[in-house]
């Protein structure tokens, strides 16, 4: 049986991942793919209850270890119980973030070492790393502007200064050069038929190469 293909979204809050995963998916319809998808962190019913401690707001403040270590232990079930069967299966999988928004916020962003995320990484997914990784980045007032309309009440991480979001920003322009066969670029000051259109590219060819495998 073919391995299944494992695709990642990417960027800051407010660049419209929800969106362009929703137009990805129907773009892998329209080819008859079969795929799951999932979110980081979260996915699996206790990753999705340490995505309510990582995210909720309160009184004690978390630390950045702390915050560093319960995105891992989400991310070990999302692999173990969600990624890792559906690729054995020959299904794609579509997941909202994945390690490279650890080493971006919790590496970048917080200032967390990056030697120490790669080596849970090595330790909690091995040799596991997304085929590829879609990247959506937008400017900042593009980003606070969608953020806005949506009218839900920020989370812990949404509410951080701009500082933070710029470096982890940063972040990800460095795994961009770093990855430059597995990142894909997308434009999201773009409007919608835009970023669909760069989508549309972007599924087929990957779904040209994962069939000729």
């Amino acid at each position: 049986m073919r391995r299944g293909y494992f695709v990642s979204f990417e960027g800051l809050e407010g660049v419209g991942k929800t969106t362009a995963i929703a137009c990805f998916s129907e773009l892998l319809d329209s080819h008859e793919i079969d795929y799951v998808t999932t979110r980081e962190p979260g996915g699996t019913e206790t990753a999705e209850q340490i995505r309510q401690l990582v995210l909720a707001s309160r009184d004690e403040t978390m630390t950045d270890m702390t915050e560093l270590l319960l995105m891992f232990a989400a991310r070990a079930q999302n692999v173990d119980n969600i990624i890792r069967p559906a690729l054995d299966r020959g299904q794609w999988v579509v997941s909202d973030r994945f390690t490279d928004a650890t080493l971006a916020y919790q590496g970048y962003g917080r200032g967390l070492s990056l030697e120490w995320i790669e080596r849970l990484a090595k330790w909690v997914h091995g040799d596991l790393w997304p085929d590829a990784t879609i990247l959506l980045t937008a400017d900042r007032h593009h980003a606070e502007d969608r953020l806005g309309r949506r009218g839900a009440p920020r989370d812990r991480i949404e509410q951080e200064r701009t500082e933070f979001f710029e470096r982890a920003g940063r972040g990800y322009e460095r795994l961009l050069e770093k990855h430059p066969t597995r990142f894909h670029r997308i434009d999201a000051n773009q409007d919608l038929d835009g970023v669909s259109g760069q989508l549309e590219r972007l599924a087929n060819s990957m779904v040209s190469r994962w069939r000729q495998r």
